[in-house]
């Protein structure tokens, strides 16, 4: 394999000397990654831009990611925004994201909630996830557009079908309140469910209650008992609130529970593992 590094380095050099953009690109990715070359960031930042300034939205998108999280550079917003931009123009959805994040943020660019709409509509329409789910966001808030809840559903769901945790999550709360569906208990369980074995700590803890009390599933201490033994420990450590909740709740239900129960509901929470969907 380095021997084929190697050859690859010899055959790009030359050409990326002569401007050939993509070998530029590569030979900026090889010196980042150090494959057949040592790891030298100085020199794969030099390449990536001169593959970026000759106008490949993959590039230039990728140069705004290295700004972005201020790696091998120092930490640039407003550059990365400059080369996100340049990207998004294009019709890169990736970029087009992300430049709608820094809207959204503030960071970079001057805070904008109307202009994180545009691009993540953008991206959205072009099928890109992440943007499906942050447009549904923004309806279900209200934020750079007026509330809507059916709009919201209508991109939650787009989102969620193509497995995004989160977005999965506002589905199921969106049928379980109602606001911009029918209510419809079975469904919140579905979407919670899918989100909970992703690992959403706020998903799981929801479907706990949805078994504890018996909404859309049949009522079953063991699984609540697990969910919520799931929820505690995970979940961003920053989020005591919500790890906090989970505690209460299990510990609530423990009390109803016989000794053997509450065993099973240890060992399923211990032999969990999250599922990506495919």
């Amino acid at each position: 394999m380095e021997d084929n590094y190697k050859h690859s380095y010899r055959v790009l050099k030359p050409l990326a000397e002569a401007g050939d953009v993509m070998a530029q690109y590569n030979l900026g990715v090889m010196y980042y990654k150090g494959d057949g070359v040592p790891q030298d960031y100085t020199e794969a930042v030099m390449w990536l831009h001169k593959a970026a300034e000759q106008g490949v939205a993959k590039v230039q998108r990728n140069l705004g990611l290295l700004y972005d999280c201020g790696q091998s550079v120092p930490r640039d917003y407003v550059e990365a925004a400059k080369w996100f931009r340049k990207a998004a123009e294009q019709g890169d959805a990736e970029a087009q994201y992300n430049l709608g994040v820094m809207y959204y943020t503030g960071e970079g660019v001057q805070q904008d909630y109307a202009e994180a709409v545009k691009w993540y509509r953008k991206a959205a329409e072009q099928g890109y996830m992440r943007a499906q789910g942050s447009l549904g966001f923004m309806y279900d808030c209200g934020q750079g557009v007026p509330q809507d809840y059916a709009e919201a559903e209508k991109w939650h769901r787009k989102a969620a079908e193509q497995g995004d945790a989160q977005a999965q999550y506002n589905l199921g709360v969106m049928c379980y309140t109602g606001e911009g569906v029918q209510q419809d208990y079975a469904e919140a369980v579905k979407w919670y469910r899918k989100a909970a074995d992703q690992g959403h700590a706020k998903a799981q803890n929801n479907l706990s209650l949805m078994y504890y009390k018996g909404d859309g599933v049949p009522q079953d201490y063991v699984l609540a008992h697990m969910w919520h033994n799931l929820a505690a420990l995970g979940g961003p450590p920053s989020d005591t609130k919500q790890r906090s909740a989970a505690v209460n709740y299990r510990d609530s239900i423990t009390s109803l529970m016989t000794p053997p129960q509450i065993a099973e509901a240890q060992r399923m929470a211990q032999e969990w593992k999250p599922k990506k969907e495919k």
